[in-house]
This record gives structure tokens, C-alpha cells and sequence, in this order.
């Protein structure tokens, strides 16, 4: 398992959500479980938790890569039932959160299946410039990036394999003179 390293709130890359939500903590107590108001951040594959939103280092964070994310009204009892969401992926811990109303908790789940569904798709998002540098190899026929620069030479000719002489093409007038 990989470690992300901490950055502090300023730090986190392209946020696509921000705000303050209520995580469930891992210890329960006498009463039941804690829940604990955190300032959170999903950037485009991390989840962070902070104390709040002026914090320097999180909490705690979480790639999101294979988690999923629905709502779960069943994690509390009280009012704020409707504003519960989940993230849970096999083998791994779950997370639990409370928004500040249902439909903070809706948006919050929203933006993390929109990213999910992003990762898990084949194109892998890359900047605009890096693209061209990274997938102009025409050997490989596996290239992810099939564009029209990649087709192949001799489209015409059933016989692709060709012969050594056959590589320079002999124009018109301008044979060799045999003596």
C-alpha cells in the first residue's frame, strides 16, 4: 500500500470539493461511535481530513482509487440521518461522514463517483502538451493513442512484407545504364 504524503490544506493539488463534514471515528465509545466535525478535501485521487481548514498537516488521507461512495441514511438515528454518505471499498476501512445537509451529502457523493468513474476509465487524463511526446511511438500496434498519425504504411498492397531491393523506388528515366 502506498503512502501519500501529508501536504498541508494549501497544498492539496486540484481541489474538486472542499468543506467541513462529520467522520465517524474508528474508536467507539461508551456511548457509541464519535463523530468529529473535519475539514475535508478531494483532490483528483485523494481523499484528506483535517482538524479544520487552517490545519497544516491532515489528519488523515485516503486514495479513492476503487473505493465507492453512496448515501447511508442508516448511520445515524437522529435529524441528521439524510446528510450521511459512505466510502467503502473491499479489504479496506470505511469511511463514514455526515455533510450539513442532504443535499451537501448528495453533491459530495456525486463528485466522488464522477472521479471514480474517471479512474477507472481507460484514457488516463493528461495534460494537453504531454500527450503527443508520450504516445508518437508508431512501432507499438498496442499504442493507447490510435490517431490518424499512427496508420500504417502500405495500406494498398496485400504483400506487406517486402523485400530488401524493393525499399528505393525506381522513377521513370532514371534507370541505371547497363554497359
Amino acid at each position: 500500500l502506498e503512502e501519500i504524503p501529508p501536504r498541508p490544506v494549501q497544498d492539496t493539488g486540484n481541489i474538486l470539493k472542499q468543506g467541513y463534514l462529520e467522520k465517524r471515528s474508528r474508536e467507539h465509545s461508551f456511548f457509541g461511535s464519535e463523530w468529529q466535525k473535519r475539514w475535508c478535501i478531494l483532490n483528483r485521487r485523494t481523499f484528506y481530513y483535517y482538524a479544520n481548514e487552517k490545519s497544516k498537516q491532515p489528519k488523515g488521507n485516503f486514495s479513492i482509487e476503487n473505493y465507492s461512495a453512496r448515501l447511508a441514511f442508516h448511520l445515524r438515528k437522529d435529524s441528521r440521518k439524510k446528510c450521511c454518505f459512505e466510502l467503502t471499498c473491499p479489504g479496506k476501512r470505511t469511511y463514514e461522514f455526515t455533510a450539513p445537509s442532504p443535499a451537501e451529502a448528495e453533491d459530495w457523493v456525486d463528485q466522488i463517483q464522477f472521479l471514480l468513474k474517471d479512474l477507472s476509465s481507460l484514457t488516463i487524463p493528461f495534460d494537453e502538451g504531454d500527450e503527443e511526446e508520450l504516445y508518437n511511438d508508431v512501432e507499438s500496434s498496442d499504442s493507447v493513442n490510435t490517431t490518424s498519425h499512427n496508420t500504417t504504411l502500405n495500406q494498398d498492397e496485400p504483400n506487406v512484407e517486402m523485400e530488401e531491393d524493393d525499399i528505393y523506388e525506381v522513377l521513370p528515366g532514371k534507370q541505371p545504364k547497363s554497359e
